[in-house]
């Protein structure tokens, strides 16, 4: 009674599992275990039936027949178990078809046996009776030698994956262990063996497989090692499968966006970022960009920046395929928060430099404008005393008869002369204007225009006169080339840049006085080259390695350093130009600025 209540217990066993795996979804696995539950359901049935007719007069080994088409693909069906297990998802090819024929002769075989006695020459419930024929030897030597790779690949990526000692592991072991012991212990003669005991062995195999895939989610699992490895990332991942159902994620994940493992497993990647996350932005970038990573055989990666509550993250989806096979979509959330708050802090602190830069210009340039028009108005005043009194001597000598007409011609010719003062003098004044008006136009406000050298230098020559005069440094001009050649650019964007580095070359002599400094224009085939030399204190090698490409001083508390580095980008930025510098300490700096010319 024994064997059948164990038999009963198996098929039970089995047709449970085979309903248990419904709920699992869809995948690889699932069919290819279905399909080993199938042959051992069979072949189990057969045994049973075997058994419960053992003593009637139906042949037993009509059940043998019947159960011949399991038996014979049961270790087809455990190897392809295995070797999905190992490589989460395989190709079926065409040369798979071959694994089948050696089972599908081997069922021809058992069903004609009466023919040829090929596969059994004596058959016997018994096992010590039964007398083998000649191709039993070929198909239980193919058997076993897929039993053996079959259990060698799972033996090995359960250790491999989760530990030997781990509850996955022991349950592969143990399901192992059960067919090889009643193998062992019938061949000792210590237990009889029947047909029954390897039926009923492998069905216990079947159920501690199953438990130790399904039950612990052996094949989803990522190693323990590597598990405890990602859980302190600091950045949250996600790795969703073919119906983007999250399949795997780490700790950080949730325990950033406050959610249950229970409610992250298996769910819908999309409806948990729209429900449960609640991002602010639109989504469906991200749905689009999982369904171009499942499209394409590249790793694409989409980079997008997101704000939940008050954190940010930058969002990273790649494909994750085996030998073309795709098997998942990696999704990287990397909070990006503190990087957001360190960017917002340095513009406000680059904000303000540049108003410290923009109002050190601005009292630079009102100084100018002082110097520049006082001696121009006190001029325009001094000509107006001139005709009023020229006026007042007219007006008395119109009764007079001995003022003839020579003497009004010459009070016309002096008040002509004191005109044509005014005149100079406010033309004078109106240049000055145009240039003050052209600084205090910003850089995002320009416009390319068209300038010559002629009216740049008159600028840089009305804005820096003051500041030179005032430090008592001369300032040489040797221009080589044509006063009227033209460039392309906005003039007031170019003075700006001249004007910063003709101050530097002041600053760069300490208030030493009767220095010079030399402003050169050359020219070559393609290029304008303007050189602002001067033979003051020059730099260290520290600020020379640094220069252009960061905010440096040399002017310690009383320098930004952002004049050269704000230079330097509108030169590139705006003029499609260059700026280079020689320097040596103790003897003085040379900056050339270079710009091209279309003749």
């Amino acid at each position: 009674m024994l064997p059948l209540i164990l038999m009963i217990l198996s098929e039970f066993s089995l047709l449970a599992l085979v309903f248990l795996l419904k709920k699992e979804k869809k995948s690889q696995l699932k069919t290819a275990f279905t399909c080993l539950l199938v042959c051992l359901f069979v072949w189990t049935l057969c045994s049973l039936l075997q058994f419960v007719f053992r003593d009637s007069d139906i042949n037993p080994f009509l059940w043998e027949k019947l159960a011949s088409f399991s038996v014979c693909f049961t270790p087809v069906a455990l190897f392809a178990v295995s070797q999905i297990f190992a490589k989460t998802k395989i190709n079926i090819k065409p040369y798979h078809l071959l694994f089948l024929v050696i089972p599908l002769i081997s069922v021809a075989m058992i069903c004609t046996n009466e023919y040829h006695h090929l596969y059994y020459k004596q058959y016997s419930l018994n096992t010590n009776e039964i007398i083998p024929g000649s191709y039993v030897s070929i198909g239980s030597t193919y058997t076993y030698l897929l039993y053996g790779i079959s259990i060698y690949y799972l033996l090995k990526y359960s250790i491999k994956n989760s530990g030997f000692f781990s509850k996955q592991s022991l349950l592969i072991i143990l399901g192992i262990s059960v067919p090889l012991a009643l193998n062992t212990l019938g061949t000792m003669g210590i237990i009889e063996m029947t047909p029954y005991v390897t039926s009923m062995s492998f069905s216990i195999l079947a159920i501690f497989f199953a438990i130790a895939i399904f039950k612990f989610k052996f094949i989803s699992i990522t190693p323990i090692a590597m598990q405890n490895i990602v859980d302190r990332m600091s950045d949250s991942f996600v790795v969703i499968n073919e119906n983007n159902n999250i399949t795997d994620f780490n700790k950080t994940f949730t325990d950033t966006f406050g959610l249950s493992a229970s409610k992250v497993r298996n769910a819908n990647i999309i409806d948990l970022l729209k429900n449960d996350i609640k991002f602010e932005d639109d989504v469906s970038n991200i749905e689009d960009a999982i369904k171009t990573v499942k499209a394409t055989s590249e790793i694409l990666y989409f980079n997008k920046e997101f704000k939940i509550g008050k954190k940010y993250f930058s969002i990273e989806i790649s494909n994750i395929s085996s030998k073309g096979n795709y098997l998942g979509t990696l999704i990287l959330f990397k909070d990006i928060t503190q990087h957001m708050e360190d960017m917002e802090i340095i513009k406000r602190n680059q904000d303000m430099l540049v108003e410290k830069e923009r109002l050190s210009s601005l009292g630079q340039l009102v100084g100018g404008i002082a110097h520049n028009l006082k001696t121009p108005i006190m001029s325009i005043a001094g000509a107006t005393e001139g005709l009023s009194d020229l006026i007042k001597e007219y007006d008395s000598s119109i009764d007079d008869p001995e003022v003839n007409s020579k003497d009004h011609h010459d009070i016309a010719h002096d008040m002509n002369e004191w005109i044509e003062k005014i005149r100079t003098h406010t033309s004078y004044m109106s240049d000055i204007i145009t240039a003050v008006k052209g600084q205090a136009v910003t850089l995002s406000e320009e416009e390319q225009d068209k300038f010559t050298i002629e009216e740049l230098l008159k600028r840089i020559n009305i804005l820096m006169k003051h500041e030179l005069k005032n430090a008592l440094i001369d300032m040489n001009v040797n221009l080589n080339v044509a006063p009227s050649l033209v460039l392309n650019g906005n003039v007031n964007g170019l003075v700006q840049v001249v004007n910063n580095l003709i101050s530097n070359a002041i600053q760069s002599y300490n208030g030493k006085t009767n220095e010079t400094i030399d402003l050169t224009v050359d020219k070559d085939e393609n290029s304008i080259m303007i050189s602002i030399k001067d033979h003051g204190c020059g730099m260290t090698k520290e600020v020379k390695d640094k220069l252009f490409k960061e905010m440096i001083t040399t002017k310690g508390k009383n320098g930004t350093g952002l004049g050269l580095f704000m230079s330097y980008s509108t030169i590139r930025g705006h003029f499609n130009g260059n700026m280079t510098f020689e320097s040596e300490q103790g003897k003085g700096s040379t900056f050339t600025i270079t710009l091209p010319y279309n003749k």
